[in-house]
């Protein structure tokens, strides 16, 4: 169990870094398509981010 939360803490540190850079890098964009599709990145990492804290959060007693 412990090697499975330590894999999820990875994956959240990760999708967490993804997040960031993405909202950083739409200010960049100037492509209206580009920042579209980035934006739905945006909305889907930060749904699987609060998917993965609540498996966290279980996972942690």
């Amino acid at each position: 169990m412990a090697h499975e939360t330590m894999d999820l803490h990875e994956v959240t540190a990760f999708k967490s870094l993804c997040l960031t850079k993405a909202r950083t890098m739409q200010a960049l964009v100037d492509d209206p398509e580009l920042r579209r599709l980035m934006e739905m990145d945006a909305a889907v990492t930060t749904r699987q981010l609060q998917e993965l804290n609540g498996l966290l959060s279980k996972a942690i007693p």
